[in-house]
């Protein structure tokens, strides 16, 4: 498992546009700046985050994008699920059902589903807002 700049970046977005929610929209160029990324890759990673639900985005003078979460309520999980990080900690776990021939014999895989589970509750337990303090 190893999660992506893409996974780290739009974290690192939703936790300053929920900081600075009361300033309204937020451009993607303060964005890009804010967090040291260009301009093209901010907007990428932007539509991305709209087209998941997590901002909602206003085009034209004045526009920008503003959270559309209340940070509590919003797992760490949810935003790399979005951004399609893969948490699995080995390959034959990526996929539902294991299609691994070795699956059913296989002595280290309990072990590996453990991992899994913990990485996943890790992450299904921590929220924007938690990020935020």
């Amino acid at each position: 498992m190893l999660v992506s700049t893409r996974g780290r970046y739009a974290l690192r977005f939703l936790v300053y546009l929920a900081q600075n929610k009361g300033k309204g929209y937020i451009t993607t160029q303060e964005l890009a700046d804010e967090q040291e990324v260009s301009r093209k890759y901010a907007e990428r990673l932007m539509a991305s985050l709209s087209h998941g639900g997590f901002v909602s985005a206003q085009h034209g003078v004045g526009g920008g994008y503003r959270i559309s979460v209340h940070p509590e309520n919003c797992r760490v999980s949810d935003v790399l699920a979005a951004m399609d990080e893969e948490l699995a900690p080995v390959s034959c776990l990526s996929c539902e059902p294991n299609t691994c021939p070795r699956a059913g014999k296989c002595p280290t895989l309990p072990m590996w589903k453990k991992l899994g589970k913990v990485i996943n509750d890790f992450f299904d337990g921590i929220t924007l807002a938690d990020l935020m303090k």
